[in-house]
């Protein structure tokens, strides 16, 4: 299995750097990962609804010039359908089981997805109802990616 987490905004964090390292590694041995980040916008705070469209827009088109088009794309989107680990695991076992073996992940930047980004989504899956920092997110996701894989080999796994 391919999985790539197509992200806006580059990490600057070192403890984030490290985490995500830390998964990558861990996760090699069951798939391919690839971190795909593309720039972000700046945003002022006195953004009109206008402009952060504009800027969602600009932010959206960068993320899918890197979506191959045969790739089964999952949008991290707070609307998104919520699933428990066991759950998320059934659903990439499902995906590599019926030939989806090209999974992107899809994170937006601050303001969120375009609509376009929203349409070429497959599905949408939310972690919570809350709001995380995007740059959070992909270490959180790459933690229930490792955590879909053990639990799917029938590994041990903290829960």
């Amino acid at each position: 299995m391919h999985i790539s987490i197509a992200a806006v905004g580059k990490l600057k964090e070192k403890y984030l750097i490290q985490g995500i390292n830390e998964y990558t590694k861990r996760l090699s041995a069951y798939a391919k990962i690839e971190i795909i980040e593309v720039a972000d916008e700046k945003t002022s705070e006195r953004a009109s609804e206008l402009e952060e469209e504009q800027i969602r827009q600009r932010e959206g088109e960068r993320l899918l010039a890197k979506i191959p088009h045969d790739a089964h794309v999952i949008a991290l989107a707070i609307e998104g359908k919520m699933k428990s680990s066991e759950q998320f695991a059934a659903r990439l076992d499902e995906l590599a089981t019926y030939g989806k073996s090209k999974v992107v992940f899809v994170i937006g930047g601050s303001l969120g997805l375009s609509k376009q980004v929203m349409a070429r989504a497959d599905e949408a899956l939310s972690f919570s109802k809350m709001t995380f920092p995007h740059q959070l997110m992909r270490l959180i996701l790459l933690e229930q990616i490792y955590r879909a894989f053990r639990i799917n080999r029938g590994e041990p796994y903290h829960k």
